[in-house]
């Protein structure tokens, strides 16, 4: 399934969901900050693979008692076995995180299979394990009880809605310390070329402001002497 070329992924990996937001807002792209998820770790490295969705619809009794994870074929299970190795589980979990998406067993095995990081706009049981874990894992808060009580997994890899943001299947999907962003599959890689670049800008703007520089004229670059002073920092410190 992952299409996304090795040097658009290493690009989105050293850019800030703020800035992607920034180039995505350039198109007309308004709404593709997924809303009240946050990383369980902060320290790990930008999260950054095509999206690979699960998604739960409210849960019935008669059809999910626990007995249903004995069924090789359920759809929360078949996610986390199928979910290829680079991509990102995308978890519609309809912004309710009173009942867990998933817990941390689930969240190891999405590990030990490579997959770039998991993401719901519910919540994680077993959320301070997850945390101690090497992949990145986004939800809006922790929540212990089984997803069983109140979601019932329904779909794989469809268009999915999470924290009000439309996700579909390959979207490129891009978590770092502050939350994450969702990137239309087509237009990944010229926003990650866009995002490099201003971020070589943004830095030069940052240690010029803590020298003491106005942001007038400097933020957006509307003085010709920001454009000069630009280019020969970015030569001097060969960006």
């Amino acid at each position: 399934m992952t299409k996304l070329d090795d040097s658009t992924r290493q690009k989105l990996k050293r850019v800030s969901t703020a800035t992607l937001c920034t180039a995505l807002f350039k198109r007309g792209l308004r709404n593709q900050f997924i809303q009240d998820v946050r990383p369980l770790n902060t320290q790990l490295e930008n999260m950054v693979g095509e999206a690979f969705t699960l998604r739960y619809i409210p849960a019935r009794e008669d059809l999910n008692p626990l007995a249903v994870f004995r069924d090789r074929s359920h759809p929360q299970r078949l996610a986390v076995e199928q979910c290829p190795e680079g991509a990102v589980l995308v978890i519609d979990s309809r912004k309710d995180p009173r009942a867990a998406s998933a817990g941390s067993i689930l969240v190891s095995r999405l590990m030990m299979r490579k997959v770039a990081g998991v993401v719901t706009d519910g919540g994680f049981r077993d959320s301070p394990e997850i945390a101690r874990l090497s992949i990145p894992a986004y939800h809006n808060r922790p929540s212990a009880p089984t997803n069983l009580t109140l979601h019932q997994a329904i779909a794989l890899n469809d268009p999915i809605g999470c924290g009000d943001v439309a996700v579909f299947p390959g979207d490129v999907v891009v978590g770092d310390a502050e939350g994450v962003v969702v990137i239309p599959a087509h237009l990944a890689g010229e926003i990650a070329s866009e995002a490099a670049e201003m971020t070589v800008f943004e830095d030069f703007v940052t240690e010029q402001v803590l020298n003491g520089e106005s942001i007038l004229g400097l933020y957006p670059a509307t003085e010709p002497a920001t454009e000069t002073k630009f280019s020969q920092w970015r030569e001097a410190a060969g960006r």
